[in-house]
């Protein structure tokens, strides 16, 4: 079954509300976005699905399900100085796949980060490698930025295999880092977000947290589904430790069971203080300066949920989730 996403006019309507909650289903960030499913288990077959027809038109590889990391990457990968190692090199080791190019700031700004990053977990003795693959417009470009790369990098001119490892992530923008295990499992594809959030690599090999504190460098994910965000009234560095001790054990729960059925977790989990970052938040948000206030915001939908308690228990984060993952909850608008 595929899933086809566009949009035509601006008025939201019943059934749009239903093309909503497939946005985020399928996690689509842009369009036209086509999607290729399971229809027997529901399961994602390919989310770059456009990449698909465009690589492959008469369907030879049908129905495109997803291949191994070792599978896909095989084949020769080079270093900036124009030597080349085999992707069997990779084996064994922790593997960062880096979607970027030059043309992109915020990607240029990522890298001089990650440079340093990667130099770090090399020294801490462990086993890691980065695989760029290039969106660069042109293979002068891509000679210039990988020059100031110190890991591997698929051929420019090896379009198919870009176009591949793009397919095999669904990726829909740039930056993107996805953070692999030893056995080619992914681990994260918040490797950007990590990255800026441990600077020093303490974390590594950055396995998801069921918590997380709300920051500039992570806001970005509030975009990627829906989210429970707790707020809290605290300032000082440890004081929203209370209020992640509150919510973990509601979190650690909602992930065993969906990775149990191989499915992407359907929500994520913050801690919020009192900090500029939060003030916009609720601004944006029009939600009251109460606190402690616990919310489920759904950015793409531009949905609210909003728990009105006087004591906000684990009991009562756990109720109200349970409610809104069974659709009881009567949504706001943003």
């Amino acid at each position: 079954v595929s899933l086809f996403f566009r949009v035509r006019g601006k008025h939201l309507n019943s059934a749009a509300c239903f093309v909503m909650k497939l946005w985020n289903k399928y996690k689509v960030t842009s369009i036209p976005s086509l999607v290729f499913i399971d229809a027997a288990t529901g399961k994602v077959v390919c989310r770059n699905g456009l990449l698909v027809v465009k690589d492959d038109p008469k369907g030879l590889e049908f129905p495109w399900g997803p291949k191994p990391f070792a599978e896909v990457v095989a084949g020769p990968l080079l270093r900036n100085n124009r030597q080349t190692t085999d992707s069997s090199a990779l084996e064994g080791s922790y593997v960062g796949v880096y979607f970027s190019a030059h043309w992109c700031p915020p990607c240029r700004s990522l890298t001089r980060v990650l440079v340093e990053s990667y130099r770090k977990v090399k020294e801490s003795g462990h086993k890691f490698e980065i695989v760029f693959v290039s969106a660069d417009r042109s293979e002068e470009s891509f000679t210039q930025y990988f020059s100031e790369m110190p890991w591997l990098a698929v051929p420019y001119t090896d379009e198919a295999r870009r176009s591949r490892l793009n397919r095999l992530y669904g990726i829909q923008g740039i930056p993107t880092l996805i953070l692999l295990d030893t056995e080619g499992h992914m681990i994260t594809r918040q490797g950007r977000v990590e990255i800026l959030n441990d600077p020093d690599c303490l974390l590594f090999p950055w396995h998801p947290r069921p918590v997380l504190e709300l920051s500039e460098s992570n806001a970005v994910q509030l975009h990627e589904g829906p989210c429970l965000v707790l707020f809290v009234d605290a300032e000082e560095e440890g004081e929203l430790e209370p209020a992640k001790e509150l919510i973990q054990p509601i979190a650690e729960k909602i992930m065993a069971k969906y990775k149990a059925k191989e499915e992407e977790t359907p929500l994520l989990f913050f801690v919020a203080g009192e900090d500029d970052m939060s003030d916009s938040l609720r601004d944006y948000t029009n939600l009251p300066e109460a606190a402690p206030l616990l919310t489920i915001l759904d950015m793409s939908a531009r949905a609210k949920y909003v728990k009105d308690v006087e004591e906000i228990t684990p009991a009562v984060v756990e109720q109200f989730v349970n409610d809104f993952l069974a659709e009881k909850l009567k949504p706001e608008p943003i």
